[in-house]
């Protein structure tokens, strides 16, 4: 095994339980896809590291002995972290959650989702998918009652987004339950599934009557999960946008799914900036509005980006907001940090009252590392804006 020393600063930040290597943390460093012994730049032994390079990072610290990476190794780590999902294992009422967390659970670059009896690996990096065999023999043990399993492969390019890894064959869509609101998925067609499992409480916010009697509005809706979470806690109406053309037939799958009728729920493949406009122009008002865009975007006309662009919307969801009105503002933005989202946020309100109602981070299953703000990436606030 390969040694490498680390800069003072990278040395101080593995002390402090942050698991994510950057390149600047090495000087000329000219190893990937393997793992080494991290030594300080005095030549103290650190901990045992993999590195490889990924869309964040140049590889991940394992911990402070040396480590094998063998099938008990991964057989440990899986079988504490489903230890830690006891309450999601006996839900009658969810069956997809996430079993396994990248650094929160103690191996940086692996993710594992659960969909009812099928588990969903994704591989982030050349070095975890390449020992993706000892992962996939340990997991079978400590999980022998999963019946079949998919990968999602998020480092190789479209051709290689997703793939079945063992036993049984999904069909090509099914329903999964969360919070008792029923959900199409799909496991094996690209890189989504058709929800994101991260947003359960705020979802939970709706199913629970956030927007009872009230409209909603899910801008950046793709397949409408929370416009769906909203209607069975009883929304009177909602109009979910997308530009995807693909997000009307995944969206009314879901609705669908509940025996929802769709008359009073409108799905609209539109550009949110251009949907703000024709809402302005034709004087609709909405009682909740959800704004859970992406980190960066990008179409003909303009880019968008979190920690540059999120006021706007939130400025332009005023001029439609009903009176005493409740925006939900999330992003899963890892860069921004909590404070700097409410900056966002609040130079977005700028000039109208306003109260924080609630707040959302990761839900219980998706473990962080608590030592690693980065780590906790969802930033979630129900917003009543008084006017």
């Amino acid at each position: 095994m390969n040694s490498v020393r680390v800069h003072r600063f990278a040395e101080k930040k593995i002390k402090q339980g942050i698991c994510l290597l950057d390149g600047t943390d090495f000087q000329g460093l000219g190893l990937t896809n393997q793992l080494v012994e991290l030594l300080s730049e005095g030549g103290t032994f650190l901990g045992t590291a993999y590195l490889s390079n990924q869309n964040k990072g140049v590889g991940w610290f394992l911990g402070p002995g040396h480590l094998k990476l063998d099938s008990s190794f991964f057989e440990g780590l899986l079988a504490k972290a489903k230890g830690k999902r006891q309450v999601y294992r006996e839900s009658q009422t969810t069956t997809a959650y996430r079993i396994f967390n990248q650094d929160g659970d103690g191996f940086g670059g692996l993710s594992i989702d659960l969909y009812n009896e099928f588990a969903v690996f994704s591989w982030y990096n050349d070095y975890v998918y390449g020992i993706k065999d000892t992962v996939l023999s340990a997991f079978r043990r400590v999980y022998p009652e999963i019946v079949g399993a998919y990968e999602k492969i998020r480092f190789k390019g479209l051709d290689w987004e997703s793939a079945h890894l063992f036993g049984q064959e999904a069909p090509e869509t099914f329903t999964i339950l969360e919070n008792g609101v029923a959900y199409q998925v799909f496991l094996n067609d690209g890189l989504m599934t058709g929800i994101f499992l991260d947003q359960h409480e705020v979802r939970g916010s709706l199913v629970d009557g956030l927007a009872a009697g009230k409209s909603l509005l899910n801008m950046f809706s793709y397949t409408a999960a929370f416009s769906v979470a909203a209607a069975m806690g009883g929304a009177r109406q909602s109009v979910s946008v997308d530009l995807a053309k693909r997000s009307r037939e995944l969206s009314e799958a879901h609705f669908q799914a509940n025996g929802l009728s769709m008359e009073p729920h409108k799905l609209v493949v539109m550009d949110v900036f251009a949907y703000f406009k024709y809402a302005k122009r034709h004087s609709l008002s909405f009682d909740v509005i959800v704004l859970d865009p992406p980190s960066f975007a990008r179409n003909k006309k303009q880019t968008f980006s979190v920690a540059k662009d999120y006021h706007k919307l939130l400025a332009q969801s005023l001029e439609i907001l009903s009176p005493g009105g409740i925006i939900i503002a999330s992003t899963n933005a890892s860069n921004v940090s909590p404070s700097r989202f409410k900056k966002e946020i609040e130079k977005g309100l700028a000039g109208v009252h306003f109260d924080y109602l609630a707040s959302h981070r990761l839900p219980s299953d998706f473990v962080y590392n608590k030592n690693d703000e980065s780590s906790n990436y969802l930033k979630v606030f129900t917003i009543q804006v008084q006017k």
